[in-house]
């Protein structure tokens, strides 16, 4: 990365998709500021430090994601801002996916968990981040990680409400990039590919998931939480990718692609 280490805000709810991506920035040098529940978060960041000896240090601002008050998120951002100065980078990693079933199914409660969540919190984070970014003239990047159920290429049964959000977010990074562009603040996301501890696998089974994801998916697996995401946040919040905004970047090993053919499979 740069030589200077980018100074990065994550939000994350201590799941392995978010602490791997963690650790590979802290890895790399960035300056980390973890937000989200802050009794999970203390034990990810001392277990970071603990293997990343000499790096830099990992803080920890608590926020609940599913708070009603947008002021809530403007304090974390604030404290955030207070221990690392200027942000360079905010990536959102913090998502509610919920149990597969029918949306008829769903109750009000799960609903409004779920919007609160996958499309209320990151709104409210953008406008926190994006407000101190323009402030600081120096601009920035932002980053929200979703995934392929919210592309109109990998719908999935059993989603109905999380895949609605997550397809919110892929609309918010085109229009959010086309608005804020103007401060130097660069927004794109990453549609991730499913892993088998995502809801689907788990509702067709793991062991059938597994066998047959080697006939129905081109690389033969399903998406490796440690190692599969994290190069392309490092790309994103670098200045190698100064002008790309606007993107998502499907990170899925064609799954999307495939899905019919991988859902009939199931």
């Amino acid at each position: 990365m740069e030589n200077q280490p980018k100074r990065v805000l994550l939000t994350s709810d201590g799941d392995e998709i978010s602490k791997n991506i963690a650790f590979h920035l802290a890895k790399r040098g960035c300056r980390l500021v973890l937000v989200g529940n802050e009794r999970r978060l203390r034990s990810v960041a001392e277990k970071m430090m603990g293997s990343l000896k000499g790096g830099q240090p990992v803080e920890v601002v608590g926020l609940d994601m599913e708070e009603d008050r947008e002021g809530a998120f403007d304090e974390a951002v604030d404290k955030a801002c207070q221990i690392l100065g200027n942000l360079d980078a905010f990536v959102h990693c913090y998502t509610y996916e919920g149990k597969m079933q029918d949306p008829l199914q769903v109750g009000e409660d799960e609903f409004k968990k779920s919007v609160k969540i996958n499309f209320v919190a990151p709104w409210f984070l953008l406008k926190a981040v994006g407000r101190r970014m323009k402030e600081s003239k120096a601009g920035g990047s932002i980053v929200f990680l979703t995934s392929i159920i919210g592309a109109e290429r990998g719908l999935y049964p059993g989603a109905a409400a999380y895949g609605a959000c997550a397809a919110s977010i892929h609309q918010l990074v085109r229009t959010a990039a086309m608005e804020i562009g103007k401060h130097k603040i660069r927004v794109n996301g990453i549609a991730r590919g499913l892993h088998l501890q995502d809801e689907y696998p788990i509702a067709v089974g793991q062991e059938r998931a597994v066998k047959l994801v080697k006939e129905a998916a081109p690389l033969h697996r399903w998406l490796d939480v440690k190692n599969d995401l994290a190069s392309t946040v490092i790309y994103l919040i670098s200045d190698g990718s100064r002008y790309m905004t606007g993107t998502t970047i499907y990170v899925d090993g064609a799954q999307s692609i495939t899905r019919p053919r991988m859902r009939s499979y199931m």
